[in-house]
């Protein structure tokens, strides 16, 4: 697999996967006549968001990069600076896209680091599944391997936040050859053997059950500092309607929050090797985070790489990126600087 084009579909067209729905059964209902496959079985129904919804996003002004990622899905990441420099992979969560991190790529390009960042299939510039149940921590553990894979990428240092480290640390656990450190800021690997909280429980309640789903109003919540207009309207501009939200919606119904939950054994898996990981670890963690920001003791506690590092407790809260990106870039930039052994 490789880059495709860059074509994109209207507000009003679709795209469709040549495959079978997640659930592998006839759905019920009507469908778009061009949603049956030639065995009469309902493949998976996509969005692309028009290109018109990111024109003049403020501070992003990145190069477009496409690749499909299996099931017929493209997805699409920044990749900046050189391509022969050491990558820099940067995962967003819930509900956000690469856009999180667009004060963080240019530090690292400039440092001649490879910045890498896409864009979660259901997110961002990515396709969009329009039915919940197409959606699986497996898919998207699946969409983001194939994509690292394609690319070869190799001596990783991967940052993750929220949704992007339940990603990013298993797959980190389960290529470690092809990372080199980690930086996890606000996020964690829950394996569904404790309780989630009571604030969480509230966020997915929500998600599932509000019948307005305002992404840029949420991320401003999510954050210390108050966004603009112009930046809550970038987190918006990848869903014009509730059709190409069926992501956001489903992100948090796929937490694993009990023993016998689906993701449960490859995360506890993961958590096993995150156990035994003696590569450098770091954490750099918003301390206003209700959710996620004391899970950095917890991560600490567990990882051996991540003894004797420059932890921090940052001024920010769960979008921490968007309270201190260009901080934390420039943390991580020098940190790796102190990690490579001097010429002599």
């Amino acid at each position: 697999m490789g880059p495709v084009g860059n074509s994109a579909k209207g507000p009003k067209s679709w795209a469709f996967a040549r495959h079978r729905s997640a659930t592998g059964v006839y759905r019920d209902g009507h469908a778009h006549p061009d949603a049956y496959d030639q065995r009469g079985l309902i493949t998976m129904q996509t969005r692309r968001t028009p290109d018109a919804r990111f024109a003049e996003l403020p501070d992003y002004p990145f190069a477009e990069h496409h690749a499909e990622v299996g099931d017929g899905l493209r997805m699409h990441y920044v990749d900046e600076g050189p391509r022969d420099g050491s990558p820099v992979l940067m995962l967003h969560g819930e509900p956000t896209w690469s856009y999180l991190y667009r004060h963080m790529i240019p530090v690292f390009a400039g440092a001649g680091m490879r910045a890498l960042a896409p864009d979660l299939i259901g997110f961002g510039k990515s396709d969009k599944p329009t039915q919940m149940d197409d959606y699986s921590y497996q898919a998207h553990m699946d969409w983001v391997t194939t994509w690292m894979l394609d690319l070869d990428l190799r001596g990783i240092t991967l940052i993750c936040q929220d949704w992007g480290s339940l990603i990013g640390l298993r797959l980190a656990a389960e290529n470690v050859e092809r990372f080199d450190r980690i930086v996890v800021a606000n996020g964690f690997l829950p394996t569904g053997d404790h309780d989630p909280g009571s604030a969480f429980k509230v966020w997915r309640a929500f998600a599932r059950r509000t019948p307005v789903f305002p992404i840029g109003r949420i991320v401003d919540f999510g954050t210390q500092r108050k966004l603009t207009s112009a930046e809550r309207a970038a987190y918006d501009a990848p869903f014009p309607d509730r059709s190409f939200k069926a992501g956001a919606r489903m992100f948090p119904r796929l937490v694993p929050t009990s023993p016998s939950d689906p993701a449960a054994p490859a995360n506890r898996a993961a958590w096993q090797t995150l156990g035994e990981w003696q590569k450098p670890f770091l954490t750099l963690f918003g301390a206003a985070d209700p959710i996620l920001g004391k899970m950095d003791r917890q991560l600490r506690a567990h990882v051996p790489g991540s003894e004797g590092q420059p932890h921090a407790r940052l001024s920010g809260s769960h979008f921490v990126q968007e309270d201190a990106g260009v901080e934390i870039a420039q943390r991580t930039v020098d940190w790796i600087a102190s990690l490579e052994p001097t010429a002599t």
